[in-house]
């Protein structure tokens, strides 16, 4: 079982930053590839990052590549996201994600992903 708790949210204008991190707990939380989220009001969920529990595998949706930047310290249990250069759409609630299973990096689908947190709230006014 892993406990995910993501902090760091806020308002921030166009343009602007913000890192976001997503604290696990659990015996193995080191062991699990995590994935960032974002839900938008009357979207659907969509995924922006992932990380490999290693960090050797990493990736971004299009729209964040060169912007956003995933990473992780897991003698700290914890997967951050670096977000520069926000956009008014990318207002959202933002999650962090695990699959079930130790090792695997599971794809960009929400269903492979059985351990979310609560989420943290990101606005960007335009």
């Amino acid at each position: 079982q892993v406990q995910l708790v993501e902090s760091g949210g806020g308002l921030v204008q166009a343009g602007g930053s913000l890192r976001l991190s997503c604290a696990a707990s659990g015996g193995t939380s080191r062991r699990y590839g995590v994935a960032w989220f974002r839900q938008a009001p009357g979207k659907e969920r969509e995924c922006v990052a992932r990380i490999s529990w290693n960090s050797d595998a990493i990736d971004y949706a299009n729209s964040v590549k060169g912007r956003f930047t995933i990473s992780r310290d897991n003698a700290k249990s914890t997967v951050y996201l670096q977000m520069n250069d926000l956009k008014p759409e990318e207002t959202a609630v933002y999650y962090c994600a695990a699959p079930i299973q130790v090792y695997w990096l599971p794809s960009t689908s929400p269903s492979d992903y059985s351990y979310w947190g609560q989420g943290t709230q990101v606005t960007v006014p335009s």
